[in-house]
């Protein structure tokens, strides 16, 4: 049939304003500050196929992996489906992300026939599990990180399923503020159900899934066009995620090979480390969702988002890998993994597409949490403190802002209502000076917050990432600083042997947790920065004196450049730069024990000590994370690599690369 053109736009946004409806149902009626404060959540419409139709401002790193969940739930039920039925699904194994993230969808019928499916994917604050909060940096399988269910029918005909419901709230924490958050969903959905009614009653049915159709063809179509103003190739980037083995840094690998051949890009991430027993795993249905998070936002930003714009994209994996996680391997390292992702396809973009990408996020959703029992109540603290993002072609950075994945959900929550709700006290809540990587463009500042504890005891976790290997920069832009957590008790400060992966940690009244959120990755070379704005950044406090100095070569007198003295102090650090021409061979690239890490061998002796982390800058804007190997049979002067590490640095046998130390051996962290 031929569409009224302005009834398929009242109703395509119709439908955005009944999943904005939806959120704002959930917002006002939770019980869970990270609902009802933080906003962690997300929901969409789902066709009568399992593709998503609409969706608003919510959780892209949500929203975009729920039609895995969808597809299961129908795989299990659709023949048996009917009008006031609600269904659940939370298994990683089966279209989730992590233990904590619900999925929940309604069928709304006309007539006999499936018509549309609202759906909500939530954060529940505890799922069970090891540790309070069921987010454990030291889980060894899912069964340690909570409650795992496949998908069931919660509702029956409008009726609650009583053993369900009794199943599944005996086994979380604080349970009464999940049954809130729960009836807060199927609050959603039946508001959905009436607007979709009345839609339907003012259009048809067929009517609006015809403009469903045609929405989805045309949001295709304007991908496709994206795509295929990029040269045809296949770029590589590889990235790593944090991973401890007998408490040393190991390393887990995430590799990418971004092909685009006409109108669509395939994302092979073969080749990756596998699966772990370690929190540093996840599905299938993340992976792909950070593959179009990154595509779309790159590419196509100002455009929907529906099923028809994920039609253009590609995901291959290897089963039992760190991006595609099998039973019984934990899962909760989710969003770190969708990242990880975001910043693989991102810096393979970089290569053909260097004016739309932006240098990397400070990568990591930072879950840190405090769990215990006060005056004969439980508690629950659950805090993820924003970092920076990196600078891009236009502009410096964000500061203290949560990246492109994680949508709407707050920066920072209210400390009026933890402290209202929970025994802390917020002490600071700050920017992070000196975080941003160096650049033309500056990345964006972490922040620090520190929380003192009020309760008699706490038991304390977190499961984070970038605390060793730190946001990379572009085209010569510095990193940002890592990630970190520490705790002050009775003025001494307490690390963790495993930054960034710490379960159940006592925690004692008056003790502070400190967290510091990585900042972003610069764009283009700092010493190219203008002076004005580095001599601005030291007066905002995002820079002191001596880092305008050795970082941008830029000296002050009287909080104004000096030009001669900046002249002469940039020639200096241009000067200073190591540069060693890299060879490729066909010799072992990597090493680890249940990880994977790149090596860059070299003579002993040149200045570089076995084990320092490097990052080598080619002619591609991304550099190249590699430890280097001390190997006699090296000549001085060289590192050798693969030829795989040649193609991301897009350099030749024999050409120099710019080389940087960024962690000394056993430091564990970026300088």
């Amino acid at each position: 049939m031929t569409l009224n053109p302005i009834d398929l736009e009242v109703v395509t946004e119709g439908l955005i304003s009944i999943v904005r409806e939806m959120r704002q149902t959930i917002f006002r009626t939770a019980h869970s500050p990270v609902i009802a404060e933080a906003q962690d959540f997300s929901c969409a419409l789902f066709g009568p196929g399992g593709e998503m139709v609409a969706q608003g401002r919510d959780m892209p790193g949500h929203v975009i992996a729920m039609p895995a969940s969808v597809a299961e739930i129908l795989a299990d039920f659709r023949a048996g489906m009917r009008p006031g039925d609600l269904y659940m699904v939370n298994d990683p194994y089966r279209g989730g992300s992590h233990l904590n993230d619900v999925t929940l969808m309604a069928p709304v019928f006309v007539g006999d026939e499936l018509f549309v499916f609202p759906c909500v994917r939530m954060h529940w604050a505890d799922i069970g599990g090891m540790t309070p909060g069921s987010v454990s940096g030291q889980a060894t399988e899912i069964l340690q990180e909570g409650m795992r269910v496949p998908p069931i029918r919660l509702m029956e005909a409008g009726e609650e399923n009583a053993a369900a419901y009794s199943i599944l709230f005996a086994n979380v924490r604080m349970a009464d503020e999940r049954r809130g958050d729960l009836a807060s969903c199927v609050a959603a959905c039946r508001t959905a159900e009436r607007r979709l009614r009345e839609m339907v009653e003012r259009y048809g049915a067929d009517a609006v899934l015809d403009c469903v159709t045609a929405n989805m063809a045309r949001t295709e179509a304007r991908l496709r066009d994206r795509i295929g103003d990029l040269a045809d190739g296949t770029y590589h980037y590889e990235d790593y995620l944090d991973l401890y083995t007998d408490g040393r840094y190991d390393a887990a690998l995430v590799r990418c090979a971004l092909t685009v051949e006409g109108d669509q890009i395939t994302a092979d991430f073969r080749g990756s480390s596998p699966q772990v027993a370690a929190v540093v795993n996840s599905s299938l249905a993340m992976t792909t969702a950070g593959v179009f998070i990154a595509v779309k936002s790159a590419l196509d930003p100002g455009g929907m988002v529906n099923h028809g714009a994920f039609r253009p994209l590609t995901v291959v994996t290897d089963p039992g890998t760190v991006v595609h996680v099998t039973y019984p391997a934990p899962a909760n390292a989710h969003s770190e993994v969708r990242k990880r992702v975001i910043s693989a396809v991102m810096a393979a973009l970089s290569q053909v597409a260097p004016d739309l990408v932006a240098a990397d996020q400070f990568g990591t959703t930072f879950q840190n949490l405090i769990g215990g029992v006060d005056a004969g109540r439980p508690y629950l603290y659950y805090d993820y403190p924003a970092g920076g993002n990196g600078g891009y072609l236009e502009s410096d950075g964000p500061s203290a802002m949560n990246p492109v994945d994680l949508g709407d959900i707050s920066t920072i929550q209210s400390v009026e209502r933890l402290e209202s709700e929970i025994p802390i006290l917020v002490e600071a809540c700050e920017l992070r000076p000196g975080s941003g990587g160096d650049g033309l463009r500056r990345g964006g500042l972490g922040t620090r917050r520190a929380t003192r504890l009020l309760a008699g005891s706490g038991s304390y976790s977190v499961q984070t990432d970038r605390t060793t290997v730190p946001p990379y920069g572009l085209a010569l832009g510095g990193p940002g600083a890592p990630t970190g957590t520490h705790i002050l008790r009775d003025g001494e400060r307490i690390d963790f042997d495993t930054p960034g992966k710490v379960a159940g940690y006592p925690m004692r009244r008056g003790d502070v947790l400190v967290m510091e959120s990585a900042g972003g990755g610069g764009f283009g070379d700092p010493l190219d920065r203008d002076p004005a704005a580095v001599a601005a950044d030291v007066a905002e406090g995002y820079l002191d004196e001596a880092a305008a100095r050795d970082r941008y070569g830029v000296v002050l007198t009287g909080g104004e450049p000096d030009a001669t003295a900046t002249g002469q102090a940039r020639q200096e650090s241009r000067a200073a730069r190591r540069r060693l021409p890299v060879a490729g061979g066909d010799r072992p690239a990597y090493t680890g024990v249940r990880g994977r890490r790149r090596l860059a061998r070299t003579a002993p002796g040149g200045g570089l000590a076995d084990g320092t982390l490097v990052e080598l800058h080619g002619r591609n804007p991304a550099p190249l994370r590699a430890w280097i190997g001390h190997d006699p049979g090296v000549p001085a002067g060289l590192i050798t690599l693969d030829d795989d590490a040649l193609r991301i640095l897009g350099l030749g046998e024999g050409e120099p690369a710019d080389v940087r130390v960024l962690a000394d051996p056993g430091t564990g962290g970026a300088r």
